[in-house]
């Protein structure tokens, strides 16, 4: 007899990361001078069992699971692998503040925050981002490089950075 095959689903999360440079202008306003636009190669890692685990971990309650508050950015251009725990060449300090989170649409994540240019004493070449769960040491959930951009240290800097499942 033939055995019948069980219905299997399937969950993906694909990440997406965006980054805006912006000078101040005169009047006030800000004028974006570098965009990244919308990044589809970030990696999820291996950490904690990979970002899967990392964020069923905490809808569970599971006792030290992790919760996603900080963006850092970084000189790396190598594409980020599974392995890595940390960017290479991380720029100044993760931004120490909880990170906007919202849900934007069905099964989306939206982390999103901002340095401004006195959080940049020089000038910086950029290529990274990634998903903490602390401001200092933690654990990289996800990361995503990009075209390298110089981060003047009269520029605001803007990071949105989307968890998407489906």
């Amino acid at each position: 007899m033939k055995q019948k095959r069980r219905p299997t689903s399937t969950v993906r999360v694909r990440g997406f990361a965006r980054l805006q440079l912006g000078e101040r202008q005169h009047d006030g306003s800000v004028r974006i001078v570098g965009d990244s636009g919308w990044q589809l190669n970030t990696l999820t890692t291996d950490n904690g069992g990979g970002l899967t685990a990392y964020i069923a971990a905490k809808v569970g309650g599971v006792a030290g699971s992790k919760t996603p508050t900080h963006l850092q950015i970084a000189t790396q251009t190598a594409a980020v692998n599974a392995t890595q725990t940390s960017l290479l060449g991380e720029t100044r300090v993760r931004k120490t503040f909880n990170l906007d989170l919202s849900t934007i649409a069905t099964g989306t994540l939206q982390m999103a925050g901002s340095w401004s240019s006195s959080d940049n004493t020089a000038q910086i070449t950029i290529g990274a981002i990634a998903v903490y769960n602390t401001s200092a040491g933690g654990t990289m959930a996800a990361g995503a490089t990009f075209a390298t951009s110089a981060w003047n240290s009269n520029q605001d800097l803007s990071a949105t950075y989307q968890l998407r499942w489906s």
